[in-house]
């Protein structure tokens, strides 16, 4: 996947996957969302870094924060936005997914921002492409989405400094969730050492996969969060498991919600995460998500910053 995702001067081409990025690679990149942060008055200010570029929003599955973001990212930093309407596109009367994209090629596209819900279509478009557009992932099925990974580790890197003194547990849906695939790889190439994982045995991958090296795994949620400085949630991907997989919302929330009670158990200011969206009082209560602890807001912020971060990297001068 490098050879796709880097060009032979080192530079990032596409970003496709966090698997096999190093720490220095994604420290620059924390570092620029840093920098954009400031050098854009935290958003009030727009910058003219992508001046004349084009940006395409290609989403073939729902969404509220990423699409949102990926847009209020270009536009602050001067590119067009093109958000693709599926819907009422030539693709309902059967045209190919790679004749779309060529064919918006074809007007002189700088980037697509692909969300798929088949795992690897991102990386498809990336390489049968006829121009030298970026293809940016912003989720494909269970698979990845790397700028969640970078904006969740932009946030605890913020609350939290050092990640190699970090307790880290992430809790949910982990077989289904390209958000926790992410996240893995990202906390790991940083040098967290004690990485969590904690589901129902059902929503948990093989101790084994490969997926989410040196990870330890959990059934109990009350040990998974012990002694923990940060606590991300996922959400149920109901549109991606078998809904008897869980056997009621209120006995998940029982067992693997995060309460006041269970939060309690982490260590002092631990911090709370979610993606979103949110299934309340099912994978977190009311009052821990709208709670002094919680960081899920911060989540949303930082991801315009880091998603401008990630287009200057791959489209500014």
């Amino acid at each position: 996947m490098n050879e796709l995702q880097f060009g032979n001067d080192g530079r990032l081409r596409h970003l496709i996957t966090l698997d096999g990025f190093d720490c220095t690679r994604i420290h620059a990149l924390l570092d620029r969302a840093d920098a954009m942060r400031a050098d854009s008055r935290g958003g009030a200010q727009s910058l003219d870094l992508l001046a004349g570029r084009t940006l395409i929003n290609l989403f073939f599955e729902p969404s509220t924060r990423t699409r949102t973001s990926f847009d209020l990212a270009a536009k602050r930093l001067g590119a067009q936005v093109i958000n693709f309407d599926i819907a009422r596109s030539s693709t309902v009367k059967g045209e190919s997914l790679l004749d779309t994209i060529h064919t918006l090629e074809a007007m002189h596209c700088d980037a697509f921002v692909v969300r798929h819900q088949e795992t690897g279509t991102p990386e498809l478009v990336a390489r049968h492409l006829h121009s030298a557009a970026a293809v940016l992932n912003a989720g494909d099925g269970s698979h990845a989405h790397p700028t969640q990974g970078l904006l969740d580790a932009l946030t605890i890197r913020r609350h939290c400094g050092d990640f190699g003194a970090l307790r880290v547990v992430i809790c949910g849906d982990i077989r289904h969730s390209r958000v926790a695939r992410s996240d893995v790889h990202a906390l790991r190439a940083l040098g967290v050492a004690d990485l969590r994982l904690c589901a129902p045995a059902n929503l948990l991958p093989a101790a084994d996969s490969s997926e989410f090296p040196q990870c330890r795994f959990f059934h109990d949620f009350d040990e998974a969060i012990e002694g923990c400085d940060v606590a991300i949630m996922l959400r149920l991907q109901k549109e991606r498991m078998d809904l008897a997989a869980i056997p009621s919302e209120a006995e998940y929330f029982a067992r693997y919600g995060l309460s006041r009670t269970r939060l309690a158990r982490a260590k002092p200011g631990c911090i709370v995460m979610h993606p979103g969206p949110i299934n309340r009082n099912v994978e977190i209560a009311d009052d821990v998500a709208d709670g002094p602890q919680s960081l899920i807001l911060d989540q949303v912020a930082n991801g315009v910053f880091m998603r401008m971060a990630v287009l200057a990297e791959l489209l500014a001068p």
